[in-house]
Parts: C-alpha cells; sequence; structure tokens
C-alpha cells in the first residue's frame, strides 16, 4: 500500500472515529444523568447481598434488543440509581438514545403540559429514546390526573424499553393509584406476568450490607 492511500485511510478512520466519539458525547448530554456512572466501577463486593450475577446479565443488554422493560427495587441506598445510570451508559455506548429522570420531574414536566398546551410535545420527547430511565417510581399516592400521564407514557413507549427504580416492590404499586382501571393495564405492561420470562428483569436489592454512597 502507497503512502499516500495509507495516509488516506488512517485520516478516513480518524474522521469516523471523531464522529463517534462527538455523537456519543451527545447522547451522554441528552441523556442528562445525575452522574456519569459505570458497572465497571459499581463495588459489588462491598455488599456482597446484591444478586451481582443477574446485574451483570442485564449488562449484556438483552432487554434492551428486544425492547424490554427493567425493574429495580429495594430500599434506599442499595445502589438502584447507581445501576440504572450505569445500564443506560452502557446502552449509550451501543448507540441508543437514553433519557434519565426522576418520576416526580416527569410527572410536573407533564403537568406543565396540560397548563401550557405543550402536553403532546413533551410526552413526544418522552416517548423517543430508546431507554427511558424513570427513578424513585412508586414514591407517593398518585392524583388522577398523574396517573393518566403515566398510563398515556407507559403505552406510547410500548416496544421501548424502560429502566424503573423502586422503594416499593411491583406488588405495591397499586394502592398509590386512584384508579384501579387505569392502574391495571399501566402496571401490567412493564411487569405482565402473563408475557414469555424475557418480557421484563426485575431485581431485588436486598439492604443487608448496602454499599456506601451508591444510590
Amino acid at each position: 500500500m502507497s503512502s499516500a492511500i495509507w495516509s488516506s485511510c488512517r485520516s478516513c478512520h480518524d474522521e469516523i472515529t471523531r464522529r463517534e466519539t462527538v455523537a456519543f458525547h451527545r447522547r451522554l448530554t441528552r441523556a442528562k444523568f445525575e452522574q456519569q456512572t459505570t458497572l465497571e466501577e459499581f463495588d459489588f463486593a462491598a455488599s456482597p447481598k446484591l444478586p451481582a450475577a443477574q446485574i451483570r446479565d442485564l449488562a449484556a443488554l438483552r432487554w434492551l434488543h428486544a425492547g424490554e422493560s427493567v425493574i429495580l427495587f429495594g430500599p434506599v441506598g442499595v445502589g438502584k440509581t447507581h445501576i440504572a445510570q450505569a445500564l443506560g451508559h452502557l446502552a449509550i455506548r451501543q448507540g441508543a438514545g437514553v433519557r434519565f429522570a426522576k418520576t416526580s420531574r416527569i410527572l410536573a414536566d407533564l403537568a406543565g403540559g396540560h397548563a401550557d398546551r405543550t402536553w403532546d410535545k413533551r410526552l413526544a420527547e418522552l416517548i423517543r429514546p430508546d431507554v427511558l430511565i424513570l427513578d424513585d417510581f412508586a414514591m407517593r399516592q398518585l392524583t388522577a390526573t398523574q396517573a393518566d400521564d403515566l398510563y398515556e407514557l407507559v403505552s406510547e413507549r410500548r416496544g421501548r424499553s424502560l429502566i424503573i427504580t423502586s422503594n416499593r416492590a411491583p406488588s405495591d404499586w397499586y394502592p398509590l393509584f386512584p384508579n384501579p382501571v387505569v392502574a391495571e393495564p399501566l402496571l401490567d405492561r412493564p411487569t405482565d406476568q402473563h408475557q414469555p420470562p424475557s418480557h421484563h428483569e426485575r431485581t431485588q436489592l436486598p439492604a443487608e450490607q448496602a454499599p456506601q454512597n451508591q444510590h
């Protein structure tokens, strides 16, 4: 290979690498993570009770490629938010679009859309990402409007992945919804027991020996 051709190939490779790096950082910025965390830096040794094998299996991202959901639940301080953001970071590395937000902020944003008639636009922005991370889900009782907004969000995202973190087990979410007619189909989507086992992944993070400073 002549030096001219070699130089041209190297220049093309450098340009491709530069564009991929720019695109990666753009996706990372759009994700709006609280902090950039990875599973590589998660200290499993500090919490041997955590289901490390199951969490590492989630890192294979089969749920992402299948458009499935992940539910991480357990008490405060066991690392749910860290793991959720780390899974989102892995998805971004594979080219996926990700959005992270506290569930309360999502609901507040949609409420603002009702007030200024931009609800459809705001909902579309939440539907767009390949992965939507709803942090601190089911923290408190929902109003009828909030329940309706969650129903619409989950329904419109069918086929796109959710990662949900919660201090409560999914079975404890139902009483938080004012209308069981709305709650049943909404909660049935990310936690449907009648679907094949791969339809969703539930990972319970135990309280014992929780890692420090990993929320």
